[in-house]
Parts: C-alpha cells; sequence; structure tokens
C-alpha cells in the first residue's frame, strides 16, 4: 500500500466513517478514487486533510466528510442517471461515477471543465458527460435525472432543478441567502415536493451567469 492509498483509507475511517457515513458502496467509492490527483499540486500534501482546498477560478474542493455525507444521502443505485451541478475539479464526479450508471455534470467555468475532464478521462472514467454551462438551467436534453447533486449553494432551490428531477428522484442542495442549509429534495410519485432539513453548510456562490471561458 502506497502513502496516498494509506492516507485515503486513513481518512475513510477517522473523518467519514467515525462520523457516521455506514453506505458501503459510498465508502468503496470514497477509497477508490485518487483525491490527490484532484487537488491542485500546490496542496497535494494536505488532498486527505479534513477541510475543503482552494482551487482555481475562486472555487474550492469541498471538505471530505461532506463529500460523503451528500453522496450517502443521494442513496444512488448503479442503475441511476445524475445530474451534478459544479463540476469543479471532478473529484465528487468521480465518486458519483463510481455508484451510478450515468453522470450529466455541468461547470460554468471552462479551465475547471478542461482540468477536470482531463483528470477524469485519464482514470478511465466513461459514464460522465461534460456540459459547460449555467447550473440553475439544468441539462433538460437528459431529463428528467433520478439524482441531481449541486456542489455550489445559490440563494434559492432552483425551479429548473426541480423540474429536471424523476418522480421518486433525490436531490442533495446547499442554498439559501443569509445562511446556507444543506438539503435532500424529495420528488413524490405524485409529483409534490418535500424538503428535508440536514445541516448548516458554507459553500461557494453559484454563479447565475453565461458560462466564462
Amino acid at each position: 500500500m502506497d502513502a496516498e492509498e494509506q492516507a485515503r483509507n486513513n481518512m475513510v475511517i477517522k473523518q467519514i466513517e467515525n462520523r457516521g457515513i455506514s453506505n458501503q458502496s459510498v465508502l468503496q467509492s470514497i477509497k477508490k478514487v485518487p483525491r490527490h490527483l484532484f487537488v491542485p499540486p500546490a496542496y497535494r500534501h494536505a488532498a486527505y486533510g479534513d477541510h475543503p482546498l482552494p482551487t482555481s477560478c475562486g472555487q474550492t474542493i469541498s471538505q471530505p466528510y461532506i463529500v460523503a455525507l451528500m453522496t450517502e444521502l443521494l442513496v444512488p443505485q448503479k442503475h441511476h442517471k445524475a445530474l451534478e451541478i459544479g463540476t469543479g475539479t471532478g473529484y465528487q464526479t468521480a465518486i458519483l461515477a463510481e455508484l451510478v450508471q450515468e453522470v450529466y455534470t455541468i461547470e460554468i467555468y471552462s479551465q475547471l471543465q478542461e482540468t477536470a475532464k482531463n483528470t477524469l478521462t485519464s482514470l478511465g472514467y466513461q459514464n460522465i458527460r461534460f456540459i459547460l454551462g449555467n447550473g440553475y438551467e439544468g441539462y433538460l436534453a437528459a431529463a428528467p435525472y433520478d439524482l441531481i447533486l449541486v456542489t455550489a449553494a445559490p440563494p434559492y432551490l432552483p425551479e429548473n432543478l426541480v423540474e429536471q428531477l424523476a418522480l421518486g428522484g433525490t436531490m442533495v442542495i446547499p442554498f439559501g441567502k443569509n445562511r446556507q442549509m444543506l438539503y435532500v429534495i424529495s420528488k413524490n410519485k405524485d409529483g409534490s415536493i418535500h424538503r428535508k432539513e440536514i445541516l448548516p453548510v458554507v459553500f461557494v456562490t453559484m454563479q447565475d451567469r453565461k458560462p466564462l471561458n
């Protein structure tokens, strides 16, 4: 076992399992995905630490526990189709790709998207579709989605994302104007929506504008 693999296993045990994450598929995917490859070189020494890290374009890669929690809350299954809002460095994208049939991932910064695409392609992922776009709009062409995961915080719940969630689907999203809260949004079979508060969080603000090259 090399140093990165040992650090990753320690991260899973101490930061994730010890805080109550128990979904074995989620834990195995986090043990497998080399987080240090998704972190800028200047911060790779801290890739398995218990904190978020800065990336390019003023964005961040989330704390490992938050990645694990949000993924577990989705209850991903192998037959699911997922939409991710905010590709970032591609780490959360990789975790999802390990767990579902297909991932559509939207990023507003072309620089981040290109870097993430190169990393994920080099690792052999073939079930990820990359979209450069505004996350508030979602991606109607492939809707509906069994799962939607949002990795930046809008001030309110975007209606387009609610509409693109399949009946019986689940969305995990942080949002709030003055105080961000992580929510699980469930769309019932009759189309009604149920919100469940999970915990207060701090995410970068979700951008509502055209993509940046």
